[in-house]
């Protein structure tokens, strides 16, 4: 392919507000959108801690009606998409808000899919399956992880077929993005954790990815860096307001990255664990992250040198496949000093489901953006080396 027709993209939401006490804007940011009445799509926890009613009054208080949608569950199914939008129907909503980590924004994603295009959320899955605008959409972030408050992935499991289903569409990117990290402050070390490899997951892959550009690059890095910074204070003390802040702008840089670059096998093996078991995807981000990895070693070497070096190893004097084998043990070390399991049989996956999981791995969007191309075999290769 010509240079003169390679064409890339850049998606973001129109407004992004990040820092202490972004969160008092909820109610602003909706009337400015146009929003009269919003459905927050939260979950349970975050309704009974009060953090939802909270952003409820704010909406209020601001001249936006609000009604709280508390079903989002981790790995958000079809069936709580499909529940949100009735309860987007019934109270007359004319706005979404999505309240949490990935799951609440995904979730809240598939309800406004419905309320603009109408139809069933798989029919959906794939790339820019929508025709028609969303409702004013405001999401707001509780978690350093996914991203998916800024990002056009959506991600939603079919309760039939147990599969992850990829939505990628411009149009589910939310009109205005917050990252508060006071609402952080309370996650357990063991959340923390998890999303923050989810975020290192998310830079490296996009790091690496075969339609990574010069803009994608500079994000990955600099998200590498504060996360190699960052994470293990944040998850040293939940209460460390500067790692809080610091990991807030560590997702959503890898969000910027990854939502423009894409990802690659890992997403697209971590997505069939999370429906296949109903695991926690920033854990099995972590776990398969170095597997898959030095698979792809050989074909982006430097690029993983440059990965060690943003996590603060010394390269000097090393060949680039040397430089990234310290990059990929850098990982390693990370994810052992921030508690992530050893490996995934710990957390009861089959050996006898791993070809099936790699079956549909290599359909997931996210996989077709990997810097190598992989066998049947090799994908269950890099399942085993993970176990």
């Amino acid at each position: 392919m010509a240079l003169a027709d390679q064409v890339f993209g850049f998606y973001i939401p129109t407004v992004n507000l990040i820092g202490v006490g972004a969160s008092k804007e909820a109610g602003n940011q909706a009337k400015q959108l146009g929003a009269t009445k919003a459905l927050i799509v939260t979950d349970k926890m975050l309704n009974q801690l009060g953090v939802a009613p909270k952003i409820k009054q704010a909406l209020e208080e601001a001249g936006v009606k609000a009604v709280i949608f508390d079903g989002a569950e981790p790995n958000p199914t079809d069936k709580n998409v499909a529940d949100g939008f009735e309860a987007y129907k019934k109270n007359g909503c004319d706005a979404i808000v999505s309240l949490g980590g990935g799951s609440s924004h995904d979730c809240c994603k598939g309800v406004g899919l419905l309320a603009a295009n109408g139809g069933n959320i798989r029919d959906y899955e794939g790339i820019n399956k929508s025709t028609k605008p969303f409702p004013p959409f405001l999401a707001i972030n509780t978690t350093a992880g996914t991203a998916s408050e800024m990002t056009r992935f959506c991600i939603i499991t079919n309760t039939t077929t147990h599969v992850k289903m990829a939505i990628v569409d411009w149009r589910v990117t939310a009109n205005v993005s917050i990252n508060d990290p006071v609402l952080m402050v309370g996650k357990p070390p063991a959340l923390t954790a998890a999303t923050g490899m989810d975020a290192l997951t998310h830079a490296v892959e996009a790091y690496v990815s075969t339609i990574a550009t010069p803009i994608t690059d500079a994000c990955a890095l600099q998200a590498v860096k504060l996360i190699a910074d960052y994470l293990r204070p944040a998850v040293a003390l939940g209460a460390d307001l500067e790692a809080r802040d610091k990991m807030a702008y560590a997702e959503f840089l890898a969000g910027m990255a990854f939502n423009n670059a894409s990802l690659g096998y890992v997403h697209g093996m971590a997505h069939q664990l999370g429906g296949f078991y109903n695991l926690p995807h920033g854990v099995c981000n972590a776990i398969l992250l170095p597997c898959v990895c030095e698979f792809n070693l050989i074909a982006k070497a430097s690029r993983f040198a440059d990965v060690a070096v943003a996590m603060g190893e010394d390269i000097s004097g090393l060949a680039p496949v040397d430089a990234a084998a310290k990059g990929i043990a850098a990982i390693r070390k990370l994810s052992s000093a921030v508690g992530i399991p050893a490996g995934l049989k710990v957390l009861g996956v089959k050996e006898g489901d791993l070809t099936i999981m790699a079956e549909n791995a290599m359909k997931d969007a996210c996989s077709f953006t990997n810097p190598r191309k992989a066998t049947l075999e090799d994908v269950v290769g890099m399942f085993k080396a993970a176990m």
